[in-house]
């Protein structure tokens, strides 16, 4: 199975998500639409596609005109149910291509934050094997409305974690995908809204081979549903 990586810049990358792709004999392909060329095949060649994050808010089309673009390109992803799967920034994405608001959370959540399942979640294919509680990397300072006919999965005590909208949509708000190289570079590079990075840093050292198991675990889930869905009948 052909998979599409959405990027957003050199930042945001596929991580373990790659890692899980790698794992179950599919191959990966990145692209971006700021890049102003077509994906490297056609769309309906792809059975899934994965939506990362990015240093741009989601509702900034006046500083990249691209996002518009995106927007329609995700509409189409759901209109078609495409299995897609969107990180931060792809979660904020998707929700606007299903017409849900999109602004500033009421407060940024930076490092390792508190998120917790709802009950819906407990059936889910994707999210189900998640610990009903836990904590999980962040780093955004925006939020999303959960999409009409969407459910929420988890929230944390600032805004919506993840949705299922339909059958083969999904969207995230935590970076389940996060390497730790990753991590050090956005804390190097980024704003950590003042937040203490060396205190993120040591924590992340002491969470991140746990967490990028459930990365993986969590990718592996959406892969899954995207084979089951692309298998002959």
């Amino acid at each position: 199975m052909h998979v599409l990586a959405v990027i957003h810049g050199a930042r945001s990358r596929s991580g373990v998500f790659g890692e899980a792709v790698e794992a179950r004999g599919h191959e990966l392909e990145e692209w971006s639409l700021a890049w102003g060329e077509p994906p490297p095949r056609p769309l309906d060649d792809y059975g899934a596609v994965l939506v990362f994050g990015g240093s741009m808010h989601a509702d900034q089309d006046d500083r990249h005109p691209w996002l518009r673009e995106e927007t329609l390109f995700l509409r189409r992803l759901l209109d078609s149910r495409t299995p897609v799967l969107g990180v931060c920034l792809g979660a904020q994405l998707l929700a606007r291509a299903a017409h849900a608001p999109v602004g500033p959370a009421s407060e940024p959540e930076i490092g390792w934050c508190d998120v917790e399942l709802t009950a819906e979640a407990a059936d889910d294919p994707v999210l189900s094997g998640l610990p009903s509680r836990f904590k999980a990397f962040q780093w955004h300072f925006y939020t999303h409305g959960v999409p009409a006919g969407a459910i929420e999965l988890a929230r944390s005590a600032v805004c919506t974690q993840a949705f299922r909208l339909g059958d083969s949509a999904w969207g995230i708000q935590f970076h389940a995908e996060v390497t730790s190289a990753q991590v050090a570079r956005w804390l190097v590079d980024d704003d950590a809204a003042g937040q203490d990075v060396e205190t993120i840093g040591r924590a992340t050292e002491e969470r991140i081979a746990h967490w990028n198991e459930v990365g993986r675990d969590l990718c592996g889930a959406f892969l899954e549903v995207a084979e089951r869905v692309g298998a002959p009948v």
